[in-house]
């Protein structure tokens, strides 16, 4: 049985298509995909992310702990700063990808992702090191409003709960503020300026209500990976998964090697494939004719196999089809991709796909 988010009647009353998802009944689209899609690129649209696993970190070995089981490194945070990270095993394959927030001293929030929350909280609880709690904040919502309107409408709309929309409107890119059990963050997962905004789950309905009121289209998950795509963000189980490593997956950044001191899951193999490279790189892809890239084809350079496409799609800003492969080294010219067991002519692009200021 699929579990329901707070807002699960308010999708249904917006003509959401529901569809099981990391076990939760989620929105695919409220009717058109691309609508929702261009909403985001131009105006605003609002996601309920509220499948998402949200863990506060707090002890005085919050940060020591953290700084040992992320590959980034969260001593560069300071109060209300964010940071994304990979949660890697000692062979370097990825646990799952996440955000870390610091929001007070000794005190950090984490949001995982929906379909490894229990493996996480697995994780969490087989490292776990003495004087350091962790919690499994479930009494929360969780919404993402994005696109070029979001922060001024959602602050709008944030000011009727007593949440300062000015604070909200002065937020840098990748930090966060909280305010009594209200949390927002401007980060997001479209490649959009935006929020992600943590609430009570009893106001999510009203909040909810309240950005469409204000012209803030409704999107559902089919809108988010297509922004996600284009944005060049990773999915975990597509792009992200146990047997590659960050550096074989397009997001070595994610690895900080720098203080030669600090001692964390993987490090060794990790440190040793940012030196010299690992199995595999990312590339971008595209076709040189019609058709569309998909998860799973097969990418071939003159008829061998070299790789695997791990996301793909029809891009509704870029009016092509783009993908993201993992393949056995760099690909210097053309290469193929089956598609019904036919080779299509496609080339490598640059990653991200789309780009914003």
């Amino acid at each position: 049985m699929s579990l329901k988010t707070p807002l699960f009647d308010c999708h249904v009353a917006a003509g959401g298509k529901m569809v099981d998802f990391a076990g939760y009944q989620l929105p695919i689209h409220y009717g058109s995909l691309v609508n929702e899609h261009k909403a985001v690129r131009q105006t605003a649209g609002v996601f309920d992310v509220s499948h998402m696993t949200i863990v506060d970190v707090t002890g005085v070995n919050a940060e020591a702990w953290l700084r040992y089981l992320f590959t980034n490194d969260v001593k560069k945070l300071s109060h209300g700063q964010a940071l994304y990270s990979c949660m890697c095993r000692e062979n370097g394959g990825v646990l799952d990808d996440l955000i870390v927030y610091q929001i007070g001293d000794n005190s950090y929030r984490v949001i995982v992702n929906a379909a490894t929350r229990e493996k996480d909280l697995e994780w969490f609880a087989e490292q776990k090191w003495e004087f350091t709690s962790v919690k499994v904040m479930d009494d929360l919502a969780l919404v993402a409003v994005q696109g070029p309107q979001a922060v001024e409408l959602a602050s709008e709309v944030l000011e009727e709960f007593g949440v300062s929309g000015e604070t909200t409107r002065a937020l840098k890119r990748f930090s966060a503020w909280q305010h009594r059990d209200w949390f927002v963050a401007r980060t997001g997962y479209t490649g959009e300026d935006g929020l992600e905004i943590a609430l009570p789950k009893d106001s999510a309905e009203t909040f909810w209500e309240r950005l469409l009121q204000r012209g803030v289209s409704p999107a559902g998950l089919g809108a988010r990976d297509t922004l996600r795509l284009e944005a060049g963000m990773s999915l975990y189980g597509n792009d992200l998964d146990e047997q590659h490593s960050p550096v074989e997956s397009g997001i070595a950044w994610t690895v900080d090697v720098s203080d030669s001191n600090r001692d964390f899951i993987g490090r060794t193999v990790l440190e040793a494939q940012k030196r010299s490279g690992g199995r595999f790189v990312q590339v971008g892809l595209t076709l040189e004719s019609r058709g569309v890239l998909r998860q799973g084809q097969v990418v071939e350079v003159d008829g061998e196999s070299v790789g695997v496409i791990t996301s793909g799609t029809f891009s509704p800003t870029l009016q092509k089809t783009i993908a993201l492969a993992r393949v056995n080294g760099p690909i210097e010219s053309g290469c193929d991709v089956l598609i019904r067991d036919k080779p299509q002519a496609a080339r490598v692009i640059s990653v991200p796909f789309l780009t914003r200021d």
